[in-house]
């Protein structure tokens, strides 16, 4: 059998396992990093697709918008014995004009996304006392609701406007009596023409919570700093201060009400989706289920739990801790949730997962209101050894602290009757069995070496190419993949495979250390937040990963192209 022959055969073999593992249908979904921004600002549309046939059609888009920084990556996984591809695109929308801007359903090879919306305000960078005179410097201070409920989580922005050059500066706001405030995130910057007069604004967000109802007075915002001065200065001998204070405010807190429903959550709104919805699975195996909550007015110190579907003794349910994402939607503070449960059922037939329900108390209408998911109806058949009720004995023992406990690895599948043995698939292994031995004997005929990446003294291990991806793909991993997709990125640019490959190729103590962390909150038990470690990575990473010097070359024994030169 010539070489050639060998080829054609295994080419075949694995497009064969290929076509048997890609049966899962395509999905494309769209999403906006913020749903409210004013005049001038930017926002970024993700679009999420395993469709394939290119990028997005953003022409759709020009009506509104003016486009820029279009970004995308590929990702290749295998999971559950089948192979998918995904595609992340990414494009920065500027709007045109004010009011509610539709983002309409756009094509992606041979599927749509959906319509989303846009909200975009008219700009509020007016100040009047302080833009009339058309000052050096002036301080804004804005908040989302001014009547809130006890315990309701209350978005402040204090905006700095600034013409002049600084040197330095201070902005402080104090804690008012009777809540608490504190900072959130990073400030931003940007820059805003005010009575024809351009302005660099820098906007800092806080987190306010009253504790009590009745009048809560918030205090001005102090602003004191110092200019790089100029001409005038020097002349008439100004010293470069410059201080500012925005207007006080008086918040009016509402009691919670006698009807409210329990566990009190007061919230701007809230939606329930699932991110990943099957629809048919196999006794014994693994069906992963992913829930995305959203809510408008949260922290993740304030939102409960998502409970765990109750599917009976039909199948048993893992639930992995949630994962979070804090965030600010103009002025409202917004929590992302999003918690995977995988579903294993125990025998054929039609399973059914009871969609989540969860109250809360919209604080724009003052009335209960209830956010509900509709139930899943999952077609269950056999699993590969042909069981109709296989028992599932779960190895718990072995699961890592706050780990879902995994299947042991002796797992026995007990059918109630005997089942035929499946010949065809028999057939199939043994033929590619035989393919694989073939490709070995040729393999090693031509005694081929692959490239080999030194990881230790005595040490080599196969490796990808370092470069694989770019820092851009980590930053978009980091913004919105996982821990798992985060290690490859990171393993594809340093060239090595594993996590400890990759912790022993950083030069960065914070950068490992930040990686440890997330490993060990990632599945609880350690204490920490997963949020907080994310935010972590972020900026351990910002710059890129610090990659180790390679090591020197080793003598090889042959003498110097250009020998020393002897005195």
């Amino acid at each position: 059998m010539t070489h050639s022959t060998i080829q054609r055969w295994l080419r075949a073999g694995l497009a064969l396992l290929l076509c048997a593992s890609m049966a899962a249908h395509a999905q494309t979904r769209a999403w906006l990093d913020r749903e409210q921004i004013t005049d001038g600002d930017t926002v970024t549309l993700n679009i999420e697709s395993d469709a394939g046939g290119g990028a997005p059609d953003y022409a759709p888009l020009r009506a509104d918008f003016d486009l820029s920084s279009q970004t995308s990556s590929r990702q290749m996984q295998w999971s559950n014995g089948a192979t998918t591809s995904r595609a992340l695109y990414a494009v920065a929308l500027t709007p045109k004009r004010v009011g509610t801007l539709q983002i309409p359903a756009l094509q992606v090879g041979s599927s749509r996304t959906q319509p989303l919306t846009l909200q975009v305000g008219a700009s509020t960078a007016s100040a009047p006392a302080a833009a009339a005179g058309n000052a050096a410097v002036f301080l804004e201070t804005e908040v989302d609701d001014s009547s809130p409920y006890v315990q309701q989580s209350v978005g402040v922005v204090v905006r700095l406007f600034y013409a002049a050059q600084l040197l330095s500066g201070e902005l402080v706001l104090d804690t008012p009596a009777g809540a608490s405030l504190q900072r959130v995130g990073e400030d931003r910057t940007q820059v805003r023409e005010v009575n024809g007069r351009r302005y660099n604004v820098v906007e800092r967000r806080f987190l306010l919570i009253p504790e009590r109802s009745g009048p809560l007075a918030l205090p001005a915002a102090q602003f004191n700093g110092r200019s790089a001065g100029g001409f005038f200065d020097d002349m008439f001998g100004g010293d470069g201060r410059l201080r500012a204070a925005s207007a006080p405010r008086t918040l009016q807190v509402q009691a919670q009400p006698a009807s409210a429903p329990q566990p009190w959550l007061p919230l701007h709104g809230l939606r329930l989706r699932y991110t990943a919805a099957p629809t048919t699975g196999r006794a014994g195996e693994a069906a992963t289920v992913v829930v995305e909550a959203v809510a408008e007015g949260a922290t993740k110190a304030q939102f409960p739990e998502l409970p765990v579907p109750d599917v009976g003794p039909g199948a048993q349910v893992f639930a992995e801790p949630p994962q979070f994402d804090e965030t600010f939607n103009g002025s409202t503070p917004q929590l992302t949730l999003t918690r995977r449960f995988a579903i294993v059922p125990r025998q054929t037939g039609s399973l059914t997962v009871p969609g989540l329900r969860m109250a809360w108390w919209d604080v724009a209408a003052g009335q209960a209101r209830t956010a509900s998911l509709p139930d899943l109806r999952l077609a269950i058949t056999a699993g590969v050894a042909g069981s109709a009720t296989p028992t599932l004995p779960v190895d718990t023992t072995s699961a890592l602290p706050g780990e879902p406990a995994a299947a042991s690895p002796d797992l026995q599948l007990a059918p109630t009757q005997a089942a035929a043995r499946p010949w065809g698939w028999i057939a199939l292994s043994a033929g590619l069995a035989v393919l694989w031995l073939l490709t070995l004997a040729w393999g090693w005929r031509r005694r081929a070496r692959p490239r080999v990446v030194r990881g230790g003294e005595g040490t080599a291990s196969l490796a990808p190419s370092a470069g694989t991806y770019t820092r851009a793909d980590l930053r978009r991993a980091m913004e919105a993949g996982g821990f798992d997709e985060i290690i490859v990125v990171l393993a594809g640019m340093g060239g090595v495979q594993t996590l400890e490959q990759v912790l022993e190729r950083l030069d960065d103590a914070q950068q490992r250390d930040t990686l440890i962390r997330m490993q060990q909150v990632r599945w609880g038990g350690q204490g920490g937040d997963v949020g907080e470690a994310r935010q972590a990575l972020r900026r351990a990473f910002h710059d890129g990963p610090h990659w180790r010097a390679s090591a020197a070359a080793t003598d090889n024994g042959l003498a110097p192209l250009y020998p020393p030169a002897h005195s």
